[in-house]
């Protein structure tokens, strides 16, 4: 790879985090939120060491025109690298000017379940109807809580729509990182009752649980009968498990 393609990728890829860390949200498709300072700090050193390359080449480049470069007598150059190495052009490229979309159905129906951490003391449920609860939250309920509290109780969660199989309900879905989009995993609640809305499609869902195996144990479906299905706006951050948005009317 020439040394003038080397300091520009490095620019270019210093740029592009810059320009999706600081004037945009979508280094959330990537990251988590705390990872910003780390992604301004790492496109400013990329731009710096692009900088600084071309003022070390360009100085060489006085003294001696084939000093780095290699030279068989003939003035034939010779040093470079596979013409694949072009390719790293285009993910740079791409955070400027075409961001990938952020994981969704098609990563969620592929990837394992994330395992949800165990809890053995539970406080009482608000008093509120329809209940706010998170993915997380009504799995440990419903299979963790002793004291069935969730049993009949109206829920509302938010999250974005997952296939499942023919006739057997739908998954509202959360994709959860701990670091990056590489680490993601799904929390996953199925659907009874409502035909499935198109995947990907961000909705919030009010119903009870659906009964089966023994509450408060591991054999009690993750499961909820729908009462309403109402489309909400996708969040800013996708990658949490939060508490319900207010769904759009």
């Amino acid at each position: 790879m020439k040394r003038p393609f080397q300091m520009t990728l490095l620019v270019l890829s210093g740029i592009g985090l810059l320009h999706v860390a600081l004037f945009t949200d979508l280094y959330l498709r990537y990251v988590k939120e705390g990872m910003r300072p780390l992604l301004i700090a790492s496109g400013v050193l990329l731009i710096l060491l692009g900088v600084a390359d071309a003022v070390s080449y360009g100085r060489r480049r006085e003294d001696d025109e084939t000093a780095d470069h290699g030279d068989d007598g003939h003035g034939h150059h010779h040093s470079g690298a596979p013409r694949a190495a072009w390719l790293l052009f285009l993910p740079a490229l791409s955070l400027l000017v075409y961001a990938p979309p952020a994981l969704g159905a098609y990563t969620a129906s592929r990837e394992a379940p994330r395992a949800i951490t165990h809890q053995d003391d539970f406080d009482p449920l608000p008093a509120a109807s329809p209940l706010p609860i998170t993915l997380s939250d009504f799995t440990r309920r419903v299979q963790q809580d002793r004291t069935r509290a969730i049993r009949d109780r109206t829920v509302r969660m938010t999250g974005f729509v997952t296939s499942g199989r023919r006739g057997d309900g739908w998954f509202l879905t959360r994709i959860i990182i701990s670091c990056c989009a590489a680490d993601a995993q799904s929390v996953k609640v199925r659907v009874h009752g409502t035909p499935a809305p198109s995947a990907n499609t961000w909705v919030v869902v009010t119903g009870t649980w659906h009964p089966g195996g023994t509450l408060g144990t591991s054999s009690a479906p993750v499961a909820l009968d729908a009462r309403s299905v109402e489309k909400t706006a996708k969040p800013v951050n996708a990658y949490t498990d939060a508490l319900p948005l207010t769904p759009t009317r």
